[in-house]
């Protein structure tokens, strides 16, 4: 796994986010709740947690990841129920959303500079 791939896939969601707020597309809030269905998580629960799961860095990267797929759910939960707006403002600067996400990059790093002297 490639996390500086897995870093520019996750901060993508935003732009997914509010592609799906203009074109006011529904979206599937269960699968994007789920840490463990995209690419990273499926890595963070099976080969990363085999090789790196004693480490506080792989702990906290699964914390952080499953608290990002929430966030993004919430806004996936009010595009759904047409509250564009809202969801809109789920995304702003300084909302639970922007935490996770910068807490998930500041995550990865951390996992990738532990992973680099495991």
């Amino acid at each position: 796994m490639d996390l500086n791939t897995a870093v520019q896939k996750h901060a993508e969601w935003k732009t997914k986010l509010r592609s799906a707020i203009a074109k006011q597309t529904q979206m599937d809030v269960v699968t994007l709740a789920r840490d463990d269905c995209c690419e990273l998580g499926q890595w963070l629960h099976g080969d990363a947690k085999a090789r790196y799961g004693m480490l506080t860095a792989h702990t906290d990267c699964v914390h952080k990841h499953q608290a990002f797929h929430n966030e993004v759910a919430k806004v996936a939960a009010a595009v759904n129920a047409k509250r564009y707006a809202h969801a809109e403002g789920l995304l702003g600067a300084a909302t639970p959303y922007a935490k996770a996400s910068s807490a998930l990059s500041v995550a990865f790093l951390q996992l990738r500079k532990a992973t680099d002297h495991a």
